[in-house]
């Protein structure tokens, strides 16, 4: 886990330099088999957007969806990505450990989103989503797991079951794969050459709203 949650300056300066290693050009795998498996319905939050490309799969295909990101750079780059794809999609910039207006969301999609939080800001982040979802709605988790090689931050299968407890039940909990392109900063770490393509070990949880 990290020792304390990335800055947003980090997440600026990785879109403004075209470096973010999450930013692969294309929805993550795990998240297009969610959707083909029917496990996305209703009101859809995508949590930590980044470029957009689960909002902007998931529009076109016709669910209701809103994509929040704390950079707007990011939502910016999401943004001009829907466009140039003619898909109308939504997007606010938004911390998702501070978000109101009541129960709204039937599904939320977490790509790479709760793994960059601390212990306290992850307390923060369940709480503020629980504040956002409907009795009954769906959390899916796609989080780098700590069976990986450092290519970003990293969660244990217990700091998964730990933040979803009180108002939450945990459905699944698989391991699958997340996609990445290998950047400056893990790329001797991980001996690769900067833009290569990796498929790391990741969780997918599947967690119930009660």
């Amino acid at each position: 886990m990290p020792e304390t949650t990335p800055s947003k300056s980090l997440f600026d300066d990785a879109y403004a330099g075209g470096a973010a290693p999450w930013v692969i050009g294309e929805p993550q795998p795990a998240i297009v088999e969610l959707e083909r498996r029917g496990a996305i319905s209703g009101a859809v939050l995508d949590a930590g957007c980044g470029a957009g490309e689960h909002t902007i799969l998931l529009t076109d295909l016709g669910y209701d969806v809103l994509g929040i990101d704390f950079s707007a750079r990011a939502v910016d780059l999401a943004g001009h990505n829907a466009a140039g794809r003619g898909v109308a999609a939504r997007f606010e910039v938004a911390d998702a450990t501070r978000l109101g207006g009541g129960p709204r969301f039937d599904t939320v999609i977490d790509s790479a989103l709760f793994h960059v939080f601390d212990d306290t800001d992850r307390v923060r982040y369940v709480d503020s989503l629980r504040s956002v979802c409907r009795p009954g709605a769906l959390v899916h988790v796609l989080a780098l797991s700590d069976a990986g090689r450092g290519f970003g931050p990293q969660v244990s299968e217990v700091d998964v079951r730990t933040a979803f407890t009180d108002g939450w039940r945990i459905e699944a909990l698989e391991t699958t794969t997340y996609r990445g392109v290998v950047g400056p900063a893990h790329a001797d770490a991980l001996g690769l050459p900067v833009g290569a393509r990796v498929e790391e070990p990741a969780w997918l949880a599947r967690v119930r709203r009660t």
